[in-house]
């Protein structure tokens, strides 16, 4: 599998017939290791670097990217690794965690929509508003803490939050931004094996946490909650990208692969002067060459 087809081979932009069955977490096309991905992942994060300057030189575009995923799927590494090469000064990384007092105080778009990346920029979620179709629908004694008044907590509550996030991403597209979203597909072996490994390698005790297994417990209920998030809210516009997670350099390669196909459909380029701006430079570059 050649690597431009990798960006279509997992794209769901049409939900209503998804099932989480039907892919599998251990997947990896016809790529057979991680050597033989290699060159094709440094390539593409070279080509990604070269695109994002022409991105944030054009100025006209903003790009979103969504990471979910359940623990330990490799979000944190995925973008790490594929993002290695961009300008910092070009990408905005935002990480959300359970809602601050702040934050509960107003709807569940809201602390992410004030982080939304600027025209020009590449804005990386690490999770997002999706987690209040995720978490809250597995947990949704949560719901109570949310300060929503129960009037409007009916038996339609998720259906209305898909409407919602639709709506919003239909907006954000609208205005100039680009949205890509990654369901990193994790196997419930191959996260228990990662789990073990935090606890058995000291310098990666600090990634584990008790909550990890109180969540773990809830397996079923959050590939349920999981489906149903992605045939709601995948289109055209704003697809999922359900991307197999148990090897993480296949992980990397096809989120790589994605971006890079995304900032290659925008035609990006660097601006052209006018003629009184090239008058301009061209003053400038006498000025200069007349003196020492």
């Amino acid at each position: 599998m050649k690597t431009h087809k990798l960006a279509k081979s997992y794209r769901i932009s049409e939900g209503k017939h998804f099932r989480m069955k039907d892919f599998n977490p251990a997947d990896t096309g016809h790529w057979h290791s991680r050597e033989h991905a290699q060159k094709a992942l440094e390539d593409g994060i070279a080509r990604m670097s070269e695109l994002q300057d022409k991105l944030y030189a054009q100025d006209r575009w903003a790009v979103l990217l969504i990471f979910q995923a359940m623990d330990a799927a490799g979000k944190d590494g995925a973008i790490k690794h594929v993002m290695s090469g961009v300008n910092p000064q070009g990408c905005q990384v935002y990480s959300f965690k359970a809602p601050s007092e702040e934050e509960l105080q107003h709807d569940f778009l809201w602390r992410t929509t004030r982080n939304l990346p600027e025209r020009g920029h590449i804005g990386i979620f690490n999770r997002s508003y999706y987690e209040e179709v995720l978490v809250v629908r597995v947990h949704p004694e949560i719901l109570k803490s949310q300060k929503v008044s129960p009037s409007l907590v009916g038996k339609n509550i998720w259906q209305e939050r898909f409407e919602d996030i639709r709506s919003f991403e239909r907006h954000m597209a609208r205005g100039g931004t680009v949205i890509r979203k990654f369901f990193l597909h994790v196997s419930r072996k191959e996260q228990k094996r990662r789990f073990l490994e935090r606890l058995d390698e000291p310098e990666k005790n600090w990634k584990f946490s008790a909550a990890d297994i109180r969540e773990r417990q809830c397996w079923d209920d959050y590939q349920e909650a999981y489906e149903a998030m992605i045939r709601n809210t995948a289109s055209e516009h704003a697809p999922w990208y359900v991307v197999p997670a148990d090897n993480k350099w296949f992980t990397r390669l096809v989120v790589s692969t994605v971006i890079v196909a995304t900032l290659e459909s925008l035609d990006l380029a660097y601006p052209k002067v006018d003629d009184a701006k090239r008058k301009e430079l061209e003053a400038a570059k006498k000025v200069l060459l007349s003196k020492k």
